[in-house]
């Protein structure tokens, strides 16, 4: 029996890397760079499968790069960088690019994006990128709006012949209270992001009244794997869960800041 049948008759799910997406440029067409490598692979979406997509070729894509050479850091981002043996131009960046800054300490600051996101140095990075002349010195930075990103692509690739699938942006968070990284949505589209067992009765006869599951992150950090941080590949399918198509963005993600105990 095939993996396929098995995962579909065991109930299931696979996660397929999408390999042979070319290095992304600002301007390019990501959803037809998708659609061809699936197209090369003999793959096509599927009703119910959900699209996993890094976080940087949409911003590679979107011209969300900065070189650091063009940064001028001001004293805030001077003096905190002199104290901490930090690049003061990305410094100066995280703060421009922060709405609130949440704690700077130890030489790590965590900031609040204006998406929302809680995350260290408001989602700037600088692995896995460089300039087009191959210049070193360039950081990523968020998508404006990694939802509207999300569906774009599903238009994208609607528009080129595939099925209506989610799609889920997907960034490298740190968490409070434990060590090691993963994968969260940052930005979804065709999908609900949240699966709500409330109302339901659980197998010993309780009442299930506030489990909420944050699927979109559970799909994002269930592709990390696959897609990996060292072997460029950026997307991946999703594919068993039969997942709804719906409109929803990653929104609702956010957790109110009246319901915040932690602010």
């Amino acid at each position: 029996m095939s993996d396929a049948a098995l995962s579909d008759d065991l109930g299931g799910y696979r996660v397929i890397p999408l390999r042979g997406i070319p290095e992304v440029r600002e301007g390019d067409d990501l959803a037809a760079l998708i659609d061809g490598a699936l197209r090369a692979h003999g793959v096509a979406l599927e009703p119910g499968d959900v699209l996993v997509v890094t976080q940087k070729i949409v911003s590679k894509a979107e011209g969300r790069l900065v070189a650091l050479a063009e940064i001028e850091p001001g004293e805030r981002a001077l003096a905190w960088a002199a104290e901490w043996d930090k690049d003061a131009r990305a410094v100066e960046l995280v703060l421009r690019e922060s709405a609130r800054i949440v704690r700077m300490e130890r030489g790590v600051i965590i900031a609040e994006t204006k998406e929302g996101w809680i995350c260290a140095n408001a989602g700037i990075d600088q692995s896995n990128i460089a300039g087009a002349d191959g210049d070193m010195g360039v950081v990523s930075l968020l998508p404006e709006d990694s939802s509207a990103s999300a569906r774009g692509l599903r238009a994208g690739l609607v528009a080129l012949g595939q099925v209506d699938v989610g799609v889920v942006i997907s960034d490298t968070f740190g968490r409070p209270w434990r060590d090691g990284l993963t994968n969260v949505a940052i930005g979804v589209s065709g999908m609900d992001p949240m699966l709500s067992y409330v109302g339901q009765t659980d197998a010993e006869g309780y009442d299930l009244k506030v489990t909420v599951m944050a699927l979109a992150d559970e799909l994002a950090g269930a592709a990390e794997p696959v897609m990996n941080k060292l072997d460029r590949v950026p997307v991946a399918v999703v594919r068993g869960l039969k997942v709804a198509v719906s409109e929803h963005d990653a929104s609702t993600l956010v957790r109110p800041s009246e319901m915040d105990l932690f602010r």
